[in-house]
């Protein structure tokens, strides 16, 4: 109930950051910026758009000489000028399909390629974001924004320029051929359109309103569907029969949704059934107009009642495709802000212009903490958290220092700020006699290697897996990680070897398998600063044996900082520190701080009397 509870409070917060997301500063530069790439096609496709949009102007003025030139002129049908007309007619209507043609196949790839482009950007962006990021972000919320919401604005992305172009160029080019046929009918068709921009503008702010309702909502049923239906999820809800709760939780977002749906498609459909109304009415209020006229005096041809009609009924579809961008326009800016509100992130954590590659040298395996104290930031109106204070402590190179105490100590954060995975927010922490603020993060984190405690496997083979660490590795040093691992033997009882799939998260295989994996990446990548996070902590002691042998491999030789909980992976270390309460309170050897008969040694004989207690049961 409480992960429950806390989805809800992410789901409040972010409504309420939603509800500022449609205003955008330099809205319009920024979506320019986008097309800036395909400038020459889109100018391209512009210039196709204006020629088949003119070409639209002509039939109906070509049906009107049919009409009074080719039909009904005066002595009777003229057959030759009639065929000359129809031929007209006929090639034109070629040219513009054609036309046409390569203007979807311009307008799809721009569109896509645009669409592509910001997803990309989108990923690369977070993929830069500090780990802070993800520990505060349901996984749900980040993969609905990549998916969701920029495949909200694909259509519009693709659909957009030739349909504001075309249509606005072909509803020009119809006013000024109904002018020409005549300008007393023309006053008709256009004495409504500023009412319906009035009224158009109402209803695209409205459905902006509800599309970021519903992408809200998306979102909620991404977070909801990666976190019931991944393995672990699936695992936790079948261990306490809470399948039906699961399915009702997805039910009753899944209804919200389906609500806000129907609402956006609803909003405005009264005001495109008006505009309907009036368009398809117009004709019969010419036919009546033009008989007023008639009667008047006012010479008006068969023909030109023919041909204006005809062009009244071609303005119907690019008015309305054009009430209709202009609404998906404003709908699609809220889509837009929650893409740019992740685009214009900031890293916490990044290189300062002058920052350095660590340099090369005997030194590089050096890390030193001087005073360091690390807090959490606060939530909004709270004051930050406090989690170390004055951490100081030293491992040359090829040593090795652990780090022990009771949980929620601080050790894990400890060994994050080496890689710089948190920044200290006091003191400094050096690599290689440098603070690791003036490094490169690619260097610096290309020299350390961790294994922490839960093992992220790809749903790919072994060997794939294995080579994440170093793309260009060959079999063999492939083979002499799993080795080095205490892996490869294990590894070839598989009936497919190093090809065996290792399922979602590495499921089929056993947690002292998974952590060797971990391992044997680690002596791929050979790094010279290894940190260990509570590596064997979740295994038994028949596979924490067998591990612990392949972390003393991936130790040899590298400056190793072990995090452990089982003070006996640890006794050998050349300096073990006891943190308690975010502060270094003993250091020393094991049979040091077992003399002095402090916290170490009362979590030694505490882990005894289990270890006793085990083997007695």
């Amino acid at each position: 109930m409480r992960a429950i509870r806390g989805s809800r409070q992410d789901s409040s917060a972010l409504r309420e950051e939603n509800a500022k997301a449609p205003r955008i500063p330099d809205f319009g530069r920024r979506i320019r910026e986008l097309f800036q790439p395909y400038r020459n096609r889109l100018i391209l496709t512009v210039a196709l758009v204006l020629v088949t949009a003119a070409l639209t102007v002509v039939p109906p003025l070509l049906t009107q000489q049919a009409f009074d030139q080719g039909l009904f002129p005066k002595g009777g049908p003229n057959l030759s000028r009639l065929l000359q007309v129809v031929g007209g007619m006929v090639g034109i209507y070629v040219v513009s399909q054609l036309l046409g043609v390569a203007q979807t196949y311009l307008t799809a790839t721009i569109g896509n390629g645009v669409t592509a482009s910001l997803r990309e950007r989108l990923f690369s962006r977070l993929e830069e974001m500090e780990l802070g990021f993800f520990t505060r972000t349901r996984t749900g919320v980040i993969q609905s924004r990549l998916a969701n919401d920029v495949g909200g604005v694909a259509n519009v992305l693709s659909t957009t320029v030739s349909s504001v172009v075309g249509n606005t160029v072909t509803v020009i080019a119809a006013f000024v051929a109904m002018f020409l046929l005549s300008w007393q009918l023309a006053l008709i068709a256009i004495v409504l359109l500023p009412l319906l921009a009035v009224v158009q503008r109402s209803v695209g702010q409205r459905r902006a309103r509800i599309a970021t309702k519903v992408q809200e909502s998306l979102s909620e049923l991404s977070a909801i569907t990666q976190e019931a239906l991944s393995v672990s999820g699936i695992l936790l809800s079948k261990a306490f029969t809470r399948q039906r709760q699961e399915t009702a939780r997805y039910t009753a977002e899944s209804t919200r949704q389906l609500q806000l749906q129907v609402r956006q498609e609803m909003s405005g459909q009264g005001f495109f059934a008006t505009v309907q109304i009036f368009l398809l009415i117009v004709p019969a209020i010419v036919y009546l107009v033009a008989g007023l006229l008639l009667s008047n005096g006012v010479a008006i041809t068969a023909g030109t009642i023919v041909a204006f009609t005809t062009v009244q009924a071609r303005l119907t579809w690019p008015l309305m495709g054009l009430l209709r961008v202009a609404l998906d326009l404003q709908t699609s800016s809220a889509l837009f802000a929650r893409i740019f509100e992740y685009l214009d992130l900031k890293p916490a954590i990044a290189d300062r212009a002058d920052a350095v590659p660590v340099p090369p040298g005997h030194a590089v395996g050096r890390v030193e903490f001087d005073r360091v104290g690390f807090a959490y930031p606060g939530g909004p109106g709270q004051e930050p958290v406090e989690i170390l204070r004055d951490v100081s402590f030293s491992v040359e190179p090829g040593a090795s220092v652990a780090l022990v105490g009771p949980s929620g100590a601080g050790k894990t954060t400890i060994g994050y700020l080496v890689p710089r995975l948190y920044d200290a927010t006091s003191g400094s922490v050096r690599f290689g006699g440098i603070d690791v603020k003036r490094l490169q993060q690619e260097s610096l984190l290309s020299s350390i290697g961790i294994v922490s405690q839960e093992t992220y496997l790809f749903h790919a083979t072994i060997r794939d897996n294995l080579r994440y660490a170093k793309p260009d590795a060959t079999d063999e040093e492939i083979r002499a990680a799993a080795v080095g691992a205490n892996l490869h033997e294990t590894i070839e009882r598989f009936p497919d070897g190093y090809e065996t799939v290792v399922g979602e998260r590495g499921y089929r295989l056993s947690g002292g398998e998974k952590q060797r994996i971990a391992i044997a990446r680690v002596l791929l990548k050979n790094p010279p600063v290894v940190i260990l996070d509570e590596a064997t902590s979740a295994l038994d002691t028949m596979s924490e044996r067998v591990v612990q042998e392949a972390l003393d491999a991936a130790s040899a030789g590298r400056t190793t900082i072990a995090i452990a909980h089982r003070l006996s992976t640890v006794v050998d270390s050349d300096e073990i520190l006891v943190v308690d309460g975010g502060r270094i309170v003993e250091r020393g050897t094991h049979p040091e701080l077992l003399r002095l008969d402090g916290l170490y040694a009362r979590l030694a004989a505490e882990q005894s009397a289990e270890a006793e207690e085990s083997l007695s049961a």
